[in-house]
């Protein structure tokens, strides 16, 4: 028998039952092949569903309004900036526990809250409306707010050393550090002149609400409200008609978003990819008391207010 080819004497070496093997090679013994055996199967995995989170407005309903059950266990701070204070900053001073000023908000509070409120005496508004706190790197403030201020006992805190953060990253930092509520979930802090003036300042702004994206962070002015939807949970956004909507939009800043779901807009998405480039859901409209908006990223939320 010829063992060159090299096809059949593997042919043979191969051969379950080992005869040929052997027959070949008397010295050689070749145990049988075991029988094969596969790992099972891993079990099928389960989706855990995201946990909700809720976002309401009843914040800028009228002090007479009796809050919603869902907010009826918010704890609110109010930041202020520097820009023109918007027709409702005295009723979110009045809803705040902590009022604090990023250095030049502090004279928005100072000239602005006199011209909100023109029938009273712009001496008792300002000593009614005085800032908790001022903070920042002082470069805006004027001397004479500064002094006033300070003579009615508001804490300065000069953090003019540190140039990396923004006025309005060192007020949210101090807020969430000093305030003390036991579930910071029930937190919620309102940002004055975040919107408006300089391009730079705005997406400085806007880039807060991704560095303190387990805060709830609305920014305002008198045109609309903005905040963050992060993508670990799903969202429960009620709309209050009477003061907010219906242009509304769903905004991927931070990334783009292979999968965005909504109910409540007129028109919803579904499954729908969204990034810049592409698609980015403008001028949509509220239909429905709530919204839902589930997505891979995180999003930001803006609706209009109603004058």
């Amino acid at each position: 028998m010829r063992t060159g080819s090299l096809g059949l004497l593997e042919a043979h070496l191969t051969t379950p039952d080992c005869g040929p093997v052997a027959t070949l090679f008397p010295s050689v013994r070749l145990s049988p092949r075991p029988p094969s055996h596969r790992p099972p199967p891993p079990p099928p995995t389960t989706t855990m569903p995201l946990p909700a989170m809720t976002h309401s407005s009843a914040f800028l309903l009228p002090a007479s309004t009796t809050p919603p059950p869902n907010d009826a266990a918010t704890t609110y701070a109010l930041v202020v900036l520097n820009q023109r204070l918007p027709r409702f900053a005295p009723l979110l001073w009045a809803r705040a526990r902590l009022r604090v000023c990023a250095d030049g908000g502090a004279n928005r509070v100072f000239d602005g809250m006199p011209e909100l409120l023109p029938v009273e005496d712009p001496a008792d508004v300002r000593a009614r409306y005085k800032p908790d706190v001022i903070k920042g790197d002082m470069d805006s403030i004027r001397p004479e707010v500064k002094e006033y201020y300070s003579n009615l006992g508001t804490n300065i805190v000069d953090e003019s050393h540190d140039q990396d953060t923004t006025d309005l990253h060192k007020c949210v930092s101090f807020v969430t550090r000093e305030l003390p509520v036991p579930d910071k979930s029930n937190l919620c802090i309102l940002v004055l002149g975040a919107l408006g003036g300089r391009f730079d300042h705005e997406m400085g702004n806007i880039n807060v609400l991704y560095r303190f994206s387990n805060t709830k962070i609305v920014l305002l002015s008198d045109d609309c409200s903005i905040f963050l939807l992060p993508k670990m949970h799903t969202h429960e956004i009620h709309i209050e008609k009477s003061v907010e909507g219906p242009h509304c939009g769903l905004i991927p800043i931070g990334g783009p978003s292979t999968s965005t779901t909504t109910t409540g807009l007129r028109w919803n998405l579904d499954n729908t990819s969204m990034s810049y480039g592409g698609l980015v859901s403008t001028s949509n409209i509220v239909d429905d008391d709530k919204i839902t908006v589930t997505s891979d990223s995180d999003l930001i939320w803006t609706i209009s207010l109603r004058n």
